[in-house]
């Protein structure tokens, strides 16, 4: 067996309450977010600390379920706030892919805005160090880890194995249908061969995996990114393409070389039923707190108001927008709710 996964602290807190502003008659917010360990669970929770700092009220975080799901909840007014994102939006509003189900999803996707744009991070690729899994090729007859059922990342790594090897989920290797946390604990146990977890690096869910276990990151090789499907995800709203330095993981780590592999843009959504004055005292309140906190927390560094607009394909929540324009940002007018 694996080592046992150590990451408990995080694990606890999957449906924890933070303080946060508190309007229009309201006694809390609710958001949603990916599981402990996750660059959103990182960031979301941190947005709810960081706005608990300074107003008062409380917020609820969910950490369970997936964010395609979580967009539906929060259009109907069942949530505040959930993790965006660009490619899911995209499907949601096409009615497509993980949507293509659900006749209401485009309808409903007018109903959400965004708050601000945040790297979900890199999709790191991982398997052990002693496996014989050295690209995404020698997956072949292997269980793999994609992502949670219905989840965006599951798509959209399902679409970069199709594309890279021509194999499809459950075609050629076994799709693992488990949940973020309980996917980490199966890898840990030995249950699967390729775990894929996207987060900034260093991520802390891999870090705890390389505490006590040799691993190896798979990249994509220049072949492979030049290849028109792979540069059509990349190309995707919100797609980016990064490297993973050798290093990132510790001596535990046996990459020779950086690592190249696809990422995604995100972000903090809400709907268009919360109230203007609210978000906009939210946001500054996460604003505020962030540039606090930016120097003890090395991952907040990428979390920047240069790049709080990156690649977003639904329009500012007002009261954000009340905020950025306050402080002296150009708002593109595509992002101006009508």
């Amino acid at each position: 067996m694996r080592g046992k996964n150590r990451f408990m602290a995080l694990a606890a807190g999957v449906a924890m309450c933070l303080s946060v502003g508190q309007a229009a008659g309201q006694d809390f917010y609710r958001l949603a977010t990916l599981g402990p360990g996750s660059t959103p669970y990182l960031v979301m929770s941190t947005f709810a600390q960081l706005v608990g700092d300074r107003i008062d009220g409380q917020i609820q975080v969910n950490a369970t379920g997936a964010a395609t799901q979580h967009a539906i909840e929060v259009a109907n007014g069942q949530l505040d706030f959930f993790m965006w994102s660009a490619s899911v939006h995209a499907s949601m509003k096409g009615g497509i892919n993980m949507y293509a189900q659900i006749p209401q999803a485009p309808e409903l996707s007018e109903n959400l805005r965004a708050v601000f744009a945040f790297p979900l991070g890199l999709y790191h690729i991982v398997t052990y160090g002693d496996s014989d899994v050295h690209s995404l090729s020698d997956a072949a007859g292997k269980r793999v880890f994609l992502g949670p059922p219905g989840g965006g990342a599951t798509v959209i790594m399902g679409q970069i194995m199709e594309a890279v090897t021509g194999m499809k989920p459950d075609e050629g290797y076994t799709s693992v249908q488990l949940g973020w946390e309980a996917a980490l604990q199966s890898f840990q146990d030995g249950r699967i061969d390729v775990y894929i977890n996207p987060s900034i690096p260093p991520s802390p869910v891999i870090e705890q995996i390389a505490i006590s276990n040799p691993i190896r990151l798979i990249g994509l090789s220049e072949e492979e990114i030049a290849k028109p499907e792979v540069q059509t995800i990349l190309n995707r709203p919100g797609g980016v393409l990064g490297e993973i330095p050798a290093d990132a993981y510790g001596a535990n780590q046996l990459n020779d070389a950086p690592v190249q592999t696809l990422g995604s843009i995100v972000g903090v959504g809400t709907g268009a039923h919360m109230d203007d004055d609210a978000v906009y005292e939210i946001t500054k309140a996460f604003w505020e707190g962030v540039e606090v906190s930016r120097e003890q927390t090395r991952w907040l560094r990428e979390i920047t108001l240069e790049n709080a607009f990156q690649d977003l394909n639904l329009p500012l929540h007002p009261g954000a927008e009340r905020y950025y324009r306050e402080i002296g940002l150009d708002i593109p007018e595509d992002l101006i709710a009508q």
